[in-house]
């Protein structure tokens, strides 16, 4: 009784699998990748991997200010806050590429 329903089901592993392994390459791909972001007119910069790992923070000198330590702190935070959301949107466009069209049911990606 060997018939279209092995044939189907060896096909969708193949598939399965393959997906799998884009899936990882994609990932590794984005971990490499390297964000940057500036807050203040560029006066802080803000650089994330992928994994979202802060890995350098620039800060101009001019912009140090001992009697406003509260503005150099402010634009490390919105600096930082945005590389880190762009990291985010990155990974889901990257990553939602291999789900779209998968009913797959309590969103298990």
């Amino acid at each position: 009784m060997r018939g279209g329903m092995g044939g189907n089901m060896n096909k969708m592993m193949k598939q399965m699998q393959k997906m799998q392994k884009d899936m990882m390459k994609a990932q590794e791909e984005l971990q490499e990748m390297s964000f940057e972001a500036t807050a203040g007119g560029g006066m802080v910069k803000v650089v994330a991997n992928g994994k979202k790992e802060i890995v350098d923070i620039e800060i101009k000198e001019e912009v140090v200010d001992p009697d406003d330590v509260e503005m150099l702190q402010d634009l490390i935070i919105a600096a930082t806050n945005d590389v880190l959301k762009q990291v985010e949107e990155r990974s889901n466009d990257t990553m939602g590429q291999f789900t779209k069209g998968l009913n797959l049911p309590g969103g298990m990606f």
